[in-house]
């Protein structure tokens, strides 16, 4: 009877009572999901590796059982638990042990963001309806473009909570009492991917969807660069009004041709051109829609200038296109130009996305820390071309070698830093021998940013920018890119404090 339980099981109002439910991993999200499911009543059994001491403190307050241990193998408990269905942090591979057990016993297996798609009725707007959703991902860029598409929606007067992998669990909005109009959800490839194991009673159905962007990134979890495309291409399914799309990115194009949508559905382009109808873009410094007015064929409505963006720290290209895609979304759900413009005048992008840290002597240290993957990494080389890049960390499986053949020759120099560094000097030797390469060989945590400062600040012959972007993860050597891009502004105030002369004399040798 478990299948036909879980095929009505479409409803914060339910009958979720008892229901045997495995979440695997507790952090952030699987305590939401465990918390979620205790509350409807549901028999909840989590099985993790780890667990923070206030998630494992309050799992028995709630009503859940937590099962520590490792899960290379199957554990015993959570066979004796015999689940209906089993609930997995967007971290869990589809090659993980427990994942393929799941699968090959036929048990239901689901991400948070399908319990949360079903759950979305808990509280309602003032007609009866849930709230909207906007799904939002790409390899780069989506936290921005969540931030800014809750920005100028609340602009516009709606209510509007982002959320998924920002995070804030969906589950946590969805239960928020307060209530939302709008859902601005970020998706992962992980997400996307569990939402790709839903049957059609967990399908979502967004109002609006977007792909940035996309590159290869995450090929150790997916298996494959195709396997990537796939899972991104499954935000715009069935969406219902707007399908967002870059025109400067063709995979994303040829998503939106190949996706399964709701009938009048609307393609909507962006990039930084001139637009088309039904597109945003650039005309003589205006950022204008093309899509969302009457006579689309010979008028555009002006969103914003690009001397207004550039006054706020908004002009990078790639930032340019973060704000289209969100005005993009924010008009198909109504926002009026006049409001999409205000908003941009009080945005902020986050730390450790070209953020500034410091001018000083003629150098410009810039923290992307956030750019992680190359794709990113190549938007801020082209944000400050002739840069002395520094560059490398952990490479989660992807190749260098075509972004140092393209964006890395533009550098001034590379200051390498992580622990796959040989791969690193290797792209730069075959692909951009011009470019002088500095290797920083620290083993401890604590030197490399100090040792790379130094190095930088050598290199700059009067004025140039030092640009932290490693195009790599950061779990090599720092616990994240936040406390890598941390660790980087540290060390330049430290130069600075010093006085920066005693340090500034000359670079080492480079390779």
């Amino acid at each position: 009877m478990s299948v036909e339980r879980l095929q009505t099981l479409t409803s914060w109002h339910a009958d979720w009572k008892g229901l045997r439910v495995a979440v695997l991993g507790l952090s952030m999200t699987g305590f939401s999901v465990a918390d979620t499911l205790a509350e409807l009543g549901a028999d909840v059994l989590v099985l993790s590796e780890s667990a923070e001491e206030e998630y494992a403190r309050l799992l028995p307050i709630i009503g859940a059982r937590l099962e520590l241990g490792s899960l290379a193998d199957i554990p015993e408990a959570l066979v004796d638990f015999d689940p209906e269905l089993v609930i997995a942090s967007p971290g869990f591979s589809p090659t993980q042990p427990v994942i393929r057990w799941t699968q090959e016993s036929d048990i239901a297996l689901w991400g948070d963001i399908e319990l949360a798609w079903r759950l979305r009725d808990k509280v309602v707007r003032d007609d009866g309806s849930p709230a909207d959703w906007v799904l939002i991902t790409g390899t780069n860029g989506k936290t921005t473009t969540t931030q800014l598409t809750a920005t100028l929606l609340a602009a516009g007067g709606l209510r509007a909570a982002p959320c998924g992998n920002i995070g804030v669990p969906v589950l946590d909005a969805v239960r928020d009492p307060a209530g939302f109009d709008v859902l601005v959800v970020e998706l992962s490839s992980h997400q996307l991917w569990y939402l790709g194991q839903a049957d059609a009673e967990g399908e979502l159905f967004p109002h609006a969807s977007v792909c940035l962007n996309l590159a290869d990134d995450h090929l150790v979890w997916h298996g494959s660069a195709q396997a990537y495309r796939d899972a991104k291409a499954l935000v715009y399914r069935n969406t219902r009004v707007a399908c967002v799309y870059n025109k400067a990115d063709e995979a994303t194009r040829r998503m939106v041709e190949d996706a399964e949508v709701v009938d009048g559905a609307r393609a909507i382009g962006f990039d930084l051109g001139i637009p088309g109808p039904s597109d945003l873009g650039i005309v003589e410094g205006l950022l204008v829609d093309r899509a969302f007015l009457d006579d689309r064929s010979r008028s555009a409505l002006e969103l914003t200038t690009l001397a207004d963006l550039d006054r706020v720290g908004l002009a990078a290209p790639h930032i340019v296109q973060n704000i289209l895609a969100a005005s993009a979304l924010a008009r198909s759900l109504g926002v009026e130009p006049e409001a999409i413009h205000s908003a941009l005048q009080d945005f902020r992008l986050d730390a450790h996305r070209i953020q500034i840290i410091a001018r000083h002597r003629g150098i410009t240290w810039v923290d992307d820390s956030k750019a992680t993957n190359p794709h990113a990494a190549a938007s801020s080389l082209r944000a400050y071309p002739g840069a002395v890049w520094v560059v490398g960390g952990d490479l989660k499986g992807v190749d260098l070698s075509d972004l140092v053949a393209d964006a890395g020759r533009t550098a001034s120099a590379a200051v390498v830093i992580g622990v796959e560094r040989v791969e690193v000097v290797t792209a730069f030797r075959r692909h951009a021998p011009g470019v002088p390469v500095f290797e920083v060989d620290a083993g401890d945590t604590g030197q490399v940013m100090n040792r790379v400062v130094e190095i930088a600040a050598g290199i700059v012959d009067g004025e140039g920018t030092v640009l932290l972007a490693p195009a790599a993860a950061s779990f090599d050597q720092f616990s994240s890119y936040a406390d890598r891009g941390r660790r980087f502004a540290e060390a330049v105030r430290e130069w600075i404090d010093r006085g920066s002369d005693d340090d500034a004399g000359g670079p080492p040798s480079g390779i």
